[in-house]
């Protein structure tokens, strides 16, 4: 084992009992973990289940379904993870990804908004995937030097980052945006009706929500490493991995996620703005849904939608072979009333 500088300038000695199959340059010896250790771990969770008894705090129910959750959700997840990497194959991948992505976009529209428009799920859902898969791949390929960038040991563990950062972060730009609508009501209306255009009048609040969304990521690049060490760097020093890739590879997810959260709130909070001031900018407070979104009325206003456009198509279809046929029709009787002048201007010679 490399000798170590602190234990140079202090003058230490690294006590006899210690072995260094944790810190041998040959390999990175970890325990087997079983179900067994979980269920250790889990009765922490009674700490928490006491404290809201005591307090009052009526988390009981919330804290049980949680914990229930975090242990089906991670198995499922392991399990696919581990046919997911050794199928190895791209397409299995990017559906992998996508997955993520609805689920991500599912969480943030269903679960943590208060507040909800017409449309909120497909915006949220384009806004997520585009910021996502573009800084993600790009981050992948030329930042990780992942060549291709789908491979599946690190680009999956990074999407799955950069999504878990961008739904918090969208969740509160949202938040922000359509409850700055109803209290600065007056102060947009009197912005619209000076003339400024809806981007002008909904400049303070976009600025506003995207802030407070970027401040929790601000914060923990200002403390990370000096206060917390986080759970990427944590989980590849645990697997083995050299101490100094784990860093860089921290920085990198964290200039990664610092940019997929600011893209990706900024055109969630666009489409909101959009949604709130009409084209003719026009204030809309009355488009807001208190409460949270549901997702059985959102596919009902997909069918009906979907419905509308398919009549709507029909019609048009109907109306052009309509418009041609007359226009043949037309065509056809100029056609012959031209006949018929030509054959009465012929007529005098023939007579003569």
């Amino acid at each position: 084992m490399a000798n170590s500088f602190l234990l140079e300038m202090s003058g230490l000695q690294t006590p006899a009992n210690i072995t260094l199959g944790t810190y041998a340059e040959d390999g990175h010896t970890q325990p087997t973990l079983d179900w067994r250790n979980v269920a250790v771990a889990s009765g922490f969770i009674l700490v928490n289940g006491i404290m809201s008894i005591m307090l009052g705090l009526k988390l009981e129910k919330s804290l049980i379904i949680a914990s229930i959750r975090c242990l089906v959700q991670l198995t499922i997840m392991g399990y696919i993870l581990e046919d997911v990497f050794k199928a190895r194959h791209p397409a299995i991948i990017m559906l992998m990804t996508c997955v993520l992505i609805l689920l991500g976009t599912y969480e943030t529209v269903y679960n943590k908004s208060k507040q909800t428009f017409r449309g909120m799920f497909l915006a949220v859902l384009l806004s997520t995937a585009f910021s996502t898969l573009l800084i993600g791949i790009i981050g992948s390929k030329y930042a990780m030097e992942q060549h291709p960038f789908w491979i599946p040991e690190t680009f999956i563990p990074t999407m799955g980052m950069l999504l878990g950062n961008m739904m918090s972060g969208m969740a509160v730009a949202l938040s922000s945006c359509l409850s700055s609508v109803g209290s600065r009501k007056e102060h947009i209306e009197t912005y619209l009706a000076f003339g400024a255009s809806r981007w002008e009048a909904g400049q303070s609040i976009a600025i506003e929500a995207v802030r407070l969304a970027m401040l929790p990521t601000i914060n923990q690049m200002s403390v990370i490493g000096l206060i917390s060490i986080p759970g990427m760097m944590t989980g590849q020093i645990l697997g083995g991995a050299p101490v100094m890739n784990a860093v860089r590879y921290q920085q990198i997810i964290m200039f990664l996620i610092s940019a997929s959260t600011a893209l990706g709130v900024l055109s969630a909070v666009v489409a909101c703005i959009r949604v709130m001031i009409d084209n003719r900018h026009r204030l809309r407070p009355e488009r807001i849904v208190n409460g949270k979104a549901s997702i059985f009325r959102d596919i009902r206003d997909l069918i009906v939608a979907t419905w509308k456009l398919f009549v709507y198509v029909i019609c048009c279809c109907g109306k052009r072979n309509k418009k041609n046929q007359q226009e043949r029709r037309g065509s056809y009787q100029e056609g012959v009333e031209e006949d018929t002048d030509h054959e009465d201007v012929r007529q005098p010679l023939l007579n003569n």
